[in-house]
C-alpha cells in the first residue's frame, strides 16, 4: 500500500494537500511541546511552593519575614525600574546627539 495514499478513497495525496497534513502535524507537535514545557514549569513551581509551605508549617520560615523581604524586593523592583527609565531617556538624548552630530559633518 502506498504511504501517500488519501483517507476517504483511497486515492494518492496531491503535493499541496501532504505539504498540509505535514504542517498540520508539525503545528500539533510544536503545541504539544509547548503544554509539555507549561506542565514542567508548573510541575517546578508547585514543588517550590510546597516546599516554602512545609518550612512555614514546621517554622523554618516565618510568614512576616517572608512577607518583609517581598516588600524590599517590590522597592528594590520599583528602584531599578526607575533607573532604567531614566537611562533610557539618558541613552535617547545620547542617540539625538550623535545623530545631530553626524547630521552636521
Amino acid at each position: 500500500m502506498e504511504s501517500n495514499v488519501g483517507a476517504d478513497d483511497g486515492t494518492p495525496l496531491t503535493l499541496p494537500e501532504f505539504d498540509r497534513l505535514e504542517l498540520a502535524v508539525r503545528r500539533l507537535l510544536d503545541l504539544g511541546a509547548a503544554w509539555r514545557d507549561r506542565a514542567l514549569a508548573a510541575e517546578s513551581r508547585r514543588t517550590e511552593l510546597q516546599a516554602t509551605l512545609d518550612g512555614v508549617r514546621t517554622g523554618a520560615l516565618d510568614p512576616h519575614q517572608l512577607e518583609e523581604r517581598v516588600a524590599q524586593l517590590a522597592a528594590e523592583n520599583a528602584a531599578l525600574r526607575e533607573r532604567l527609565r531614566h537611562a533610557e531617556v539618558l541613552a535617547q538624548r545620547i542617540h539625538t546627539r550623535l545623530q545631530f552630530l553626524e547630521e552636521e559633518k
